[in-house]
Parts: structure tokens; C-alpha cells; sequence
């Protein structure tokens, strides 16, 4: 395993996986950013509407989780979408101190534009590999990502309790 690893002098940039991670993302932001501009939105808008059609009402904490992005940087999206017409925001009742994010009509209007700019994009991303390999792929970066942050893990399966607030 030193091959993979950068310290080691037998390491070589083209067998790091970390490597090919980084160009994989690079490319996709691009190619998402241009395809995005199009239909006027951004990665962070359409990040957030993903996950709120997705998951319904999501908290501030909830969208910065999945969205691997601070919260203080959700905060200001949010608010900015929430200007836009995209979602709406309410106080938890639960917890006065969490902010509840729900998608607006608007944002189901703007995810429906979104698919279209994009879905040549994942199209192309995949072609040439099988269902199975791409859940082997998929299970193989979930394990990476537990790896790296044990708190998301336990976050992402509801094992840590929510405390704090996150507004």
C-alpha cells in the first residue's frame, strides 16, 4: 500500500486515487458551472435544491452536511435562494434554534431546468461502465469518506444527536 501513499518513494501521482478524484471533480465543476449557467443557476443553488426535493425539509445543519459545505456558507445560500424564491425557511418546532428549509414551487420550476442543462452530463460520466460497477464505485467512495470523517458517517446514519444550533 505505499504506492498510494504520497510520503512514500515509491509513490507515483497516477496510482493515487486522490489524484484521480481531484481531476474527476475538476472536470465536473466545470462542465456542471457551464451547464448551470445556462438555466441561470449555480452549483450551491442547485446542490441545495437537490437535497431538499430529495429530502424535504432539511435543517441548515442537514443541508451542510450532505452538501460537504460550512455552515455559515449555507446559511448565506439559503437566505440568497430564500430572496430568489426558491425555498422557504421556518423555525423548527421542535427546536426554536434550527432553521427548517423547504423548496418552493419556484425551485421544483428550477431543478425541472436544471435536468435538462444537465443530464448529458452524467450521461457521458458513466458511459461505458456497467450498473455493478458503478455501485462498487459508489460503495468504495462511501467507505473512503467514513474513513476520512467519522463524524459524517455518524451524522449521515443519525447516530449522533442533534445538539446546538444551526442558524
Amino acid at each position: 500500500m505505499t504506492q498510494f501513499n504520497p510520503a512514500s518513494p515509491d509513490f507515483v501521482k497516477e496510482d493515487f486515487p486522490f489524484y484521480w478524484l481531484a481531476r474527476v471533480y475538476g472536470v465536473y465543476t466545470l462542465e456542471m458551472e457551464r451547464a448551470l449557467k445556462a438555466v441561470d443557476m449555480d452549483i450551491p443553488t442547485w446542490r441545495t435544491l437537490f437535497i431538499l426535493n430529495e429530502n424535504g425539509s432539511s435543517s441548515m445543519s442537514e443541508i451542510s452536511l450532505h452538501a460537504i459545505t460550512k455552515l455559515s456558507t449555507v446559511t448565506k445560500i439559503v437566505y440568497r435562494m430564500k430572496a430568489e424564491g426558491l425555498v422557504d425557511t421556518m423555525t423548527s418546532p421542535q427546536d426554536a434554534r434550527v432553521t427548517l428549509v423547504t423548496i418552493t414551487d419556484l425551485g421544483r420550476d428550477a431543478i425541472a431546468r436544471s435536468k435538462l442543462a444537465i443530464h448529458h452530463i452524467f450521461a457521458r460520466s458513466f458511459e461505458g461502465m456497467t450498473p455493478l460497477q458503478i455501485r462498487k464505485l459508489n460503495e468504495s467512495l462511501h467507505l473512503i469518506l467514513d474513513n476520512l470523517s467519522p463524524r459524517h458517517a455518524e451524522l449521515a446514519a443519525g447516530k449522533s444527536a442533534s445538539a446546538g444550533s444551526d442558524d
